[in-house]
């Protein structure tokens, strides 16, 4: 990050906007790089005010509470890229902003020690019953009893995905003593002795306490229902800190106090209050052996440094190089440079025939490709060159003029 590149826009004239009080690392990585302009807010905005922020915005970073939606979108006109710092992208209207060229990076792996160590720790505080031993010691009352108490050692745990933070789980589970059961809609290695089942219904029925690592999709949406949770272990634990649609929480709330399920640990919900301070209210409140946090699995120091180099890495490489590598929206291209050139970004719609019209203006005008690569998904293409540097500017005005042109950049 220290390198000083040359671009060809002036530094002083590049505008970056973080939200929410991303990590000031952040914000160093880009001072420390030559870029004056580097703007920080302490909160999430509203889309009306967010339409009005990102006006010759050239970078945005949010975490998890910005909409960007396609009115936000639109009104970014000097918009290059979005880093989302944290795990998911679900914020950002990726069909919008794929159709605008805006490349949209997060940190999918930075928290995940973070979370996997606060699953292991509810579930001991939990298995134990910790929570209402503690609200009896708050409230004057002496619980020293160990009926209904458990060591995690010889329990099961079942892990609903089996991504980066499942697998991390695992791992530290067996580390316990336990034995480790997991599901995943795509086959993955298990790590250990980690057994994979054929599906959820097998899991739950066998598993002491269940963690859910799943996506926020149509699919896993209510994954845990009424249904599902007819099928847990009489007693078991479920833990939920992944997204906040994949639980029915109204289900749940009724198999708790029928005993069914002994306890629960819930960070995400469906809906979450806009800032700190705001009333929060959910059906699993006031219930016993519940634990309930703001969604804060990811929520440590260490995360927080990770996920603001991370992103903040991948914004600068992208600006500087024009390297995509995580990117949600635009193809990913990793690409070395080319001494004695001048570098051109070109996103296009992915139609037959673009490569060959930019390739065919270039020649028509005696401008030499001294480097070239191209990478596209169904959406958009995405086409590196690298020219001769007196030629650099008219190489650009032609590309501008190619048909299905969505962006051009000089880069260098």
């Amino acid at each position: 990050m220290s390198e000083k590149k040359i671009t060809s826009y002036p530094k002083e004239k590049i505008n970056i906007l973080f939200l929410e009080n991303i990590s000031d690392k952040a914000v160093q990585h880009f001072k420390d790089a030559g870029y004056a302009s580097v703007k920080k807010i302490g909160g999430a905005l509203s889309e009306e005010q967010l339409i009005e922020a990102v006006k010759d915005v050239h970078l945005l970073g949010i975490r998890s509470k910005t909409q960007i939606t396609k009115n936000v979108l639109a009104a970014a006109n000097k918009l290059q890229a979005i880093g989302c710092f944290c795990i998911g992208v679900n914020q950002v209207d990726l069909k919008a902003a794929t159709q605008q060229g805006v490349v949209v990076f997060n940190a999918p792996y930075s928290n995940t020690r973070s979370v996997a160590e606060l699953v292991i720790g509810l579930s001991i505080m939990l298995i134990r019953r910790i929570p209402d031993k503690n609200k009896a010691a708050h409230e004057g009352i002496w619980m020293k009893d160990a009926k209904g108490s458990y060591e995690l050692r010889g329990k099961t745990l079942g892990l609903v995905g089996y991504g980066s933070i499942g697998s991390q789980v695992s791992v530290l589970a067996e580390a316990l003593g336990m034995k480790v059961i997991f599901y995943d809609a795509v086959t993955k290695l298990p790590l250990g002795n980690a057994v994979a089942k054929k599906t959820l219904k097998d899991l739950v029925a066998q598993s002491d306490i269940v963690s859910l690592h799943v996506p926020e999709t149509a699919q896993t949406k209510n994954l845990i229902n009424k249904t599902t949770l007819k099928y847990f272990k009489k007693g078991a634990i479920l833990i939920n800190y992944a997204r906040g649609e994949v639980v029915d929480l109204d289900a749940l709330r009724k198999c708790i106090v029928e005993g069914h399920i002994s306890g629960a640990a819930i960070d995400v919900f469906p809906w979450e209050p806009e800032k700190n301070g705001d009333r929060f209210e959910t059906p699993l409140q006031d219930l016993p052996n519940v634990i309930l946090t703001p969604h804060i699995g990811g929520s440590t120091e260490e995360a927080q440094q990770n996920i603001g180099d991370d992103v903040s890495n991948k914004l600068y490489q992208y600006l500087e190089m024009g390297i995509s590598t995580g990117s949600h929206t635009v193809p990913s291209l990793s690409l070395p440079p080319q001494e004695g050139t001048h570098r051109i970004l070109h996103i296009h719609t992915n139609v037959p025939g673009v490569l060959s019209a930019i390739n065919t203006e270039l020649s028509k005008n005696n401008i030499n490709i001294l480097g070239q690569y191209l990478k596209t998904n169904d959406e958009i293409g995405y086409v590196v060159l690298d020219v001769d540097k007196k030629l650099s500017n008219q190489a650009v005005n032609l590309l501008k003029a190619v048909k299905g042109t969505l962006k051009v950049r000089l880069l260098y």
